[in-house]
C-alpha cells in the first residue's frame, strides 16, 4: 500500500474521529475488562441498547475477578434482554481462564487474547488496540464496507474472499502510535456516516480517498449477500400460576436458551399453535394441567432467521409439579423474583400480555 495514501487517510480519519466521535461510557474508559464487556455486548446488539446493560454489568460486576467467582445464574439474569446468551456465558468462561492463567490480567499481546473463551479475532485486535495501543487491525460489519467502498473491492461482507481482504488492508492501515483510537475511528465512520444505504459521502472525511465514490455508485460495496430463507415457527406456551406466582422451567438442551428459565412450551407444526399440544406437554412433562385456560394475545419474536409465533394461555395449574422429560428444574416464581430472573425475550412478551412484568 502506498505510504502517502496510508498517512493521508490515517490522518483525514483520526482529525474526523476527534472532531465527531460519539459520547459512549466504555470510551471513557482504559480499563482492558471494561473495554472487553463493551466489545462482547455490541456484537450483533445496537449501541443504544448496549449501554444501560453495560453500565449494570460492570456495576454488578466491576471486575474480572468478580465476573469469575459469580453464579451463572446471576450473569445470565443481568444479561437478560439483550439476546445471544451464548455471549455471556462465553465472557464468563474467559473470566475464569484469565483468573486462572493469566493471574487475573488480561493479557496484551492478540494471539494470547484469541486463547480465551469467547474471543475471537476482532475482540482480540479490539482489546489489544483500544486498551494496550497494539498495533492491531479489527475487522467487523462497519470496517468490511468502508473499507470495501475506499478500495472498490467486489463480494459481499460474508464472502471468505472479501474478508481475507479486508483484513489485509486493516492491518495496512491501522495506525502505529492511535491504533485505538484509528479502529475505533473506522468503526463510527461505519456506523454514522458510511451507512449500508444512503451513505452521507459529502460528509466523509476520507472521500477524496474513495474509490466507491469517485465511481459514483457507494451502495454497490460490499455486494449483498445471498438472502437467508425466512424460517417460520409456532408455539404453544403456558403461563401457569398458583396464586400470584407463575411456572417457570430450565430445559436440559436449549437450542439457544441454555441455563435461562422460560415457560413451559411445545412447537406445534400447525397454525395457530394449539392448546390440545401445550396440555399434552404440561400432563406428560410437569404433571399439570391449567383450569380454565384463558387464550393471550399472540405474540411474534426473530431469532436471527427465525420468526417465531407464540400462542400462550394462562390459567391455574392443577396437580403436582415435576420436570421431566425435556425439563431439568421446574419451580413458581414470584412477581417480585421474576424481576431478577434470567428469561428469554419472547417469554418476556408474554408474560407482559400477562400482566405479570
Amino acid at each position: 500500500m502506498d505510504a502517502t495514501f496510508q498517512k493521508n487517510f490515517r490522518k483525514k480519519l483520526l482529525d474526523w474521529y476527534q472532531k465527531h466521535k460519539r459520547d459512549l461510557p466504555w470510551r471513557r474508559s482504559r480499563d482492558p475488562y471494561a473495554i472487553w464487556v463493551s466489545e462482547i455486548m455490541l456484537q450483533q446488539t445496537q449501541v443504544a441498547t448496549v449501554i444501560p446493560y453495560y453500565e449494570r454489568f460492570l456495576k454488578k460486576f466491576p471486575t474480572i475477578a468478580a465476573l469469575a467467582r459469580a453464579e451463572e445464574e446471576e450473569v445470565l439474569a443481568l444479561w437478560a434482554g439483550l439476546g445471544y446468551y451464548r455471549r455471556a456465558k462465553l465472557l464468563q468462561r474467559g473470566a475464569r481462564a484469565v483468573a486462572e492463567r493469566h493471574g487475573g490480567r488480561l493479557p496484551d499481546d492478540p494471539e494470547a487474547l484469541r486463547e480465551l473463551p469467547g474471543i475471537g479475532p476482532y475482540t482480540a485486535g479490539a482489546i489489544a488496540s483500544i486498551a494496550f495501543r497494539r498495533p492491531s487491525p479489527l475487522v467487523d460489519g462497519n470496517v468490511v464496507r468502508v473499507l470495501s467502498r475506499v478500495f472498490a473491492r467486489k463480494g459481499h461482507a460474508k464472502d471468505a474472499r472479501l474478508q481475507k481482504e479486508i483484513w489485509a488492508l486493516a492491518a495496512d492501515l491501522v495506525d502505529p502510535t492511535q491504533p485505538g483510537d484509528f479502529n475505533q475511528a473506522l468503526m463510527e465512520l461505519g456506523a454514522t456516516l458510511c451507512r449500508v444505504a444512503l451513505p452521507s459521502c459529502e460528509r466523509c472525511p476520507v472521500q477524496g480517498l474513495c474509490a466507491a465514490r469517485r465511481g459514483g455508485e457507494p451502495e454497490a460495496y460490499p455486494e449483498s449477500p445471498p438472502p437467508q430463507k425466512t424460517l417460520r415457527l409456532q408455539r404453544a406456551a403456558a403461563v401457569a400460576l398458583r396464586g400470584e406466582s407463575v411456572l417457570l422451567v430450565k430445559p436440559r438442551a436449549a437450542r439457544w436458551f441454555q441455563g435461562l428459565w422460560g415457560l413451559p412450551h411445545e412447537y406445534c407444526a400447525e397454525a395457530p399453535a394449539t392448546e390440545a399440544a401445550l396440555g399434552e406437554c404440561l400432563r406428560s412433562h410437569l404433571g399439570l394441567a391449567l383450569l380454565r385456560p384463558q387464550a393471550l394475545p399472540a405474540t411474534t419474536h426473530a431469532i436471527t432467521q427465525h420468526r417465531i409465533t407464540t400462542w400462550a394461555w394462562s390459567g391455574e395449574a392443577q396437580g403436582r409439579l415435576k420436570a421431566a422429560g425435556p425439563y431439568e428444574e421446574a419451580r413458581f416464581f414470584t412477581k417480585k423474583e421474576l424481576a431478577g430472573v434470567a428469561l428469554p425475550n419472547f417469554d418476556r412478551k408474554v408474560l407482559a400480555a400477562a400482566k405479570l412484568i
